[in-house]
Parts: structure tokens; C-alpha cells; sequence
């Protein structure tokens, strides 16, 4: 990048290993320096000149008034937003506004309306049910920053459209996949699955958790991505496997080979190892981290816990726990009611079913 660039008073940019950052921050080097604040990577982006005139309190001079406007503002606003967005949440939400900027990004933002996304939802929606509510998503967190205080929107375009129903969630691993990752994985990699197995957190937040964590009975942790604050109990399963574990500072999780060992992993890092010693256990084909979030639900489940009571342990909505749940309710319906006409026949109530003919006799 050219250092030609001129940039604003109070804007200054930093590189390291490489790679070029940009911050605002009065009276830098001062003893009345003001906050710090990050600005976009790209100079030559509207969303970086915007972030700076907010940044200088100039927020009129930010163009809103079309769909496109509002986008730009609204990224440029997140290094100040008061409940920070996640780096992961931050590129979902830019991959799908990049579709609502396609489909209105020139219209006035009062003249969008909820037919007009209901239309695109149904659009889009027929082949890609998950991309139209991802997108739905993205444009209700921008509308919700719009409006209240700061005015930028006077209507929610986005009240009454409903998303479109949605799978099962990522499959459970099945028995024979438990079994096999219990009887082949160690060390990190086996940390790491007992922790995802019976907590029900995702990878991002299972590479952090650690000693310090750990109060009494049960870990209480804030999620990385959704900001959720679950308290997971410490199951039984995983106390046995916990009796192992050095205590020291630091996550759980560290890097055993190479040089960074000694180091904790990343999210790519983890399911590296993860994805290397998969290829050598066909069993696991099809497996993968997020299964367990499911596993772990299945499991309160079975054990009578309600959904509001399991949201509240694994950190889902209640609506991802009874997707989650389904097939597990299912199971136990069938198995309640085979129980219920057993005792049945046994006390002579009903009269047993003669055993159907084979096909072919």
C-alpha cells in the first residue's frame, strides 16, 4: 500500500508483520490522549472515511439515506458499538448485506418495505432456504442499529417477514462415532472432544476454556460469537476426564507438536488435527465439531431437562435446542409407547399381537 496516502489529523497507521493498520485517537501521545479506535483496513474504502467522520463526531456527514448509505454507516460504526460484534459475526453479516446492497442498494432506505424483502426472501428462499434467512438476519440487525436513538429509520422493513423453516441443525454424531472417538483420540484432540462433547460449546469458545473457568461444579462462560453467558454443569463423564488434567494457567487446549507447541490453538488449528486424524477413521466420515452441540442437547434432553433449562446450560436458543431435540423426542415417544403395550400385554389387558409372516411365506 502506498504510504503516499494522506490521511486525517488524529489518524495514524501502524504496521506489524507486514500488515498495515489504521486507528483514530486524539491527542495521541499526550496526557490527554483519547480512546483508540480501530478503524477499517482499506483507506480507500467509503466504509474507512465514514468510520473516521464518525470517529469526529461529524455522524451527519455519513450519507444514509439510501440502503447502501445505511450499510456503509452501520459497518462503519461496529469498532463503537457497545456489545462488540465477533470478527466471525462481523464477515456473516458483510457476505449477506453485500446481497440486500445488490437488491436495493440505490433505493431510498424509508422506501424499503416489507413486501419488498418478503419478495426477496421468497426469491432467493426457493432454492436457498438458509441464504435467505441468513440474509434476513443481517438486514434485521442493521434495521434494529438504524432505528431507536439515532433516527437513521423510522419503520422496520423487516417486521412480520418469517423465516423459512429451517432443517434439523448439524447431525449428532452417532453411537459408533462416540465410540470410535472414544476409543482413538488423545491428548488435545481428545480434550477437545470430551469438552465439546458434554459442554455443547462451540469450538471457538472450547479452545479458551481453561482452569479459571472452572467454578465449582459447573464452567459459567460468556460465548465468543453470540455473547450468550450459559453455565455449563460438569457432567460426570467429563469430571472423570478432567481428574487428569494438570492444572495451570491458560486454556485446556495446547499445541503439541511443531513450533508452536506449547501454544493454544486456534479454531483452523484444531480442526487440523481433528481433520488429520479423521482420514484415518473412516467411522468418522461425516462428523463434525458442531455435531456435538447437538449430542450435548440430546443428552439434557433424555435426561428430562426441558428446552428453557438446556438454552440456559449450552447457550442455544430454545428453538435450536427443540431442533436439536427432535429426533431425540421422537425416539423416546416410540420407545414410551412399546413400554406402555408391554405393560399392557403383561397384565393381560391386551391381547398379544401374533408375530407377522416373513415376506415370501
Amino acid at each position: 500500500m502506498s504510504r503516499r496516502i494522506k490521511l486525517p489529523r488524529s489518524v495514524h497507521w501502524v504496521t506489524s508483520k507486514g500488515k498495515d493498520y489504521f486507528y483514530y485517537q486524539e491527542g495521541r501521545g499526550t496526557a490527554h490522549a483519547g480512546p483508540r479506535i480501530r478503524l477499517p483496513d482499506d483507506p480507500h474504502s467509503p466504509a474507512f472515511w465514514a468510520a473516521v467522520q464518525q470517529a469526529q463526531g461529524i455522524n451527519d456527514a455519513v450519507p444514509t439515506d439510501t440502503i447502501g448509505g445505511l450499510i456503509d454507516a452501520y459497518v462503519a460504526a461496529w469498532p463503537g458499538l457497545p456489545r462488540k460484534l465477533a470478527p466471525s459475526t462481523q464477515a456473516h453479516y458483510l457476505r449477506y448485506l453485500k446481497r440486500v446492497r445488490m437488491a436495493w442498494g440505490s433505493l431510498r432506505a424509508e422506501d424499503l418495505r416489507p413486501k419488498h424483502v418478503q419478495a426477496l426472501m421468497e426469491k432467493i428462499g426457493a432454492e436457498k432456504p438458509a441464504s435467505a434467512n441468513n440474509i434476513l438476519d443481517a438486514l434485521k440487525a442493521m434495521c434494529n442499529w438504524a432505528r431507536g436513538p439515532r433516527e437513521l429509520l423510522h419503520h422496520d422493513p423487516t417486521h412480520g417477514v418469517v423465516k423459512f423453516t429451517g432443517g434439523e441443525g448439524f447431525k449428532p454424531w452417532t453411537p459408533a462415532q462416540l465410540q470410535c472417538a472414544d476409543d482413538n483420540f488423545t491428548g488435545a484432540l481428545r480434550r477437545a472432544y470430551v469438552l465439546g462433547r458434554y459442554t455443547g460449546q462451540r469450538v471457538s469458545d472450547v479452545i479458551r476454556l481453561g482452569w479459571n473457568d472452572v467454578d465449582g461444579d459447573v464452567i459459567p462462560l460468556r460465548q465468543k460469537k453470540s455473547g450468550a453467558f450459559p453455565v455449563c454443569p460438569i457432567l460426570p463423564e467429563l469430571e472423570q476426564e478432567m481428574r487428569t488434567w494438570e492444572k495451570r494457567p491458560g486454556p485446556f487446549l495446547l499445541q503439541e507438536r511443531g513450533r508452536n507447541a506449547g501454544k493454544p490453538f486456534t479454531t483452523n488449528q484444531l480442526w487440523k488435527v481433528f481433520n488429520e486424524v479423521r482420514a484415518d477413521l473412516p467411522e468418522l466420515e461425516g462428523a463434525v465439531w458442531h455435531g456435538l452441540r447437538a449430542n450435548a442437547c440430546i443428552r439434557h434432553r433424555l435426561e428430562g431437562k426441558t428446552a428453557m433449562q438446556i438454552s440456559d446450560m449450552v447457550g442455544l436458543s430454545v428453538e435450536m435446542v427443540e431442533r436439536y431435540c427432535r429426533h431425540a423426542d421422537r425416539k423416546a415417544v416410540a420407545q414410551a409407547t412399546v413400554r406402555e403395550l408391554r405393560e399392557r400385554q403383561n397384565s393381560g389387558n391386551v391381547k398379544p399381537l401374533k408375530n407377522l409372516q416373513q415376506k415370501g411365506k
